[in-house]
């Protein structure tokens, strides 16, 4: 279908003055936000399929990106599905214990552990794989997020002061207190269509298209479709797809899709959507028998992390002190110095980044080695953010090839 409307919008507003630092930073985010967390797909699923296309109203892009903006949805619930593929090697599951260790353990209960309901370890697990959510929404004091995970659940839920964490599998609890009128705990790990859009539109300026490509169908809504794509050669971001509710102005489903081809990297969508007010008793919860509370200043994550945690933390702050964004739009490329020279670092030969062991070496072996004026160093790549690595100790990264990091790194030279 063609676009309703295919000219690039320039939604930043003509003739206002450009806030560089700012965008920069917003558009070094985007990708890695979507990675890491990042709001993090194996393909297109079949339930957020389009069902017809409807016949709507024709909008500009401009009109569209106002509309999102302008949306106030203060209830809402649902099922969201999330599938991640950023082509990450199989690590045989250590990536889930870097990722445990690196915020106080998932915890079985053990004195300096952290707890299995943690939402700052649990939430990590949308980082790849497929999943699915049930969310719900009553104004800015009551919101639930519930992680299905086969036979278990992991529930997260905010109501008034109160957030809570419930793992069923472990049967422990998480507790702690928010301010009144907090918005959803976690912010920053974005886990609907829209805490994905609203990333992917700090993006827009002059190097970004921003056009209307249809319209859609998805959880039973019409929805336009709003695509941004990068102008710039290099970028390994192909397009990213917000499907935009015509009622609403609510995302409904984001997709991004690399410039290599194939599946997409990110596909988040709900599959069951209703903007009725929830009932009251969604947001209630009372540990169950037997369960284990850990309250939030009692939890591993902090006042009981191992000294060896908290010198790896400062380390790694003091690593990334002097981080500077090079480059430009979609181009853009983070680099800082890590002070360690000779490669990756390892534990065995006493390298900057401490008690690692060999994981280093391990690394290493699922790197290319790249040579440049720069010198020589380690390119480790996914789907949609890699990073050079330089054998005298400085990070380039961003989501731009391969080439595009080599390039940086001789110019930097």
């Amino acid at each position: 279908m063609a676009p309703i409307d295919s000219d690039d919008n320039r939604t930043a507003g003509e003739g206002e003055e450009p806030r560089a630092g700012r965008r920069k930073a917003a558009r070094y985010v985007v990708p890695v936000a979507v990675m890491g967390v990042a709001a993090a797909t194996i393909g297109l699923v079949p339930a957020l399929a389009d069902s017809g296309d409807p016949d709507l109203p024709k909008v500009t892009a401009e009109q569209l990106i106002e509309k999102i903006a302008k949306s106030d949805v203060q209830q809402l619930s649902g099922t969201v599905r999330i599938n991640t593929d950023l082509g990450l090697p199989d690590l045989g599951g250590l990536e889930s214990g870097l990722m445990s260790g690196m915020s106080g353990g998932s915890g079985s209960g053990g004195e300096g552990e952290g707890s299995a309901a943690d939402p700052s370890a649990k939430l990590t697990a949308l980082v790849s794989g497929s999943h699915t959510l049930r969310v719900a929404a009553d104004g800015p004091d009551r919101q639930k997020l519930s992680l299905m995970e086969n036979a278990a659940e992991y529930s997260l839920i905010h109501n008034g002061k109160d957030v809570w964490g419930y793992d069923s599998q472990s049967n422990e609890v998480y507790h702690s207190t928010a301010p009144d009128g907090a918005e959803r705990p976690e912010k920053d790990v974005p886990a609907t269509p829209k805490d994905f859009a609203e990333e992917a539109l700090k993006s827009v300026d002059d190097t970004t298209s921003v056009t209307v490509g249809g319209t859609a169908q998805v959880a039973g809504r019409d929805a336009y479709r709003l695509v941004v794509e990068p102008k710039q050669d290099g970028s390994t971001v192909g397009a990213i797809t917000v499907a935009v509710d015509a009622e609403t102005g609510t995302p409904l489903k984001f997709t991004l899709t690399p410039a290599s081809g194939g599946a997409a990297v990110v596909d988040v969508g709900f599959t069951k959507v209703s903007f009725a007010k929830p009932d009251a008793s969604t947001f209630d919860f009372t540990p169950p028998a037997g369960a284990k509370v850990t309250e939030a200043d009692e939890s591993g994550a902090a006042a009981k992390a191992p000294e060896h945690g908290r010198e790896a933390e400062g380390d790694l702050a003091k690593e990334t002190d002097g981080l500077e964004v090079i480059g430009e739009g979609w181009n853009s490329i983070a680099t800082f110095d890590t002070g360690a020279r000779g490669g990756l670092p390892t534990g065995a030969e006493g390298g900057d980044l401490g008690d690692l062991g060999g994981l280093g070496g391990f690394l290493g072996s699922f790197g290319d080695q790249v040579k440049g004026d720069f010198g020589s160093g380690t390119v480790f790549k996914t789907r949609l953010v890699n990073a050079l690595i330089t054998d005298d100790g400085k990070v380039y990264a961003g989501a731009v090839t391969k080439d595009a990091l080599v390039k940086a790194a001789d110019a930097a030279k």
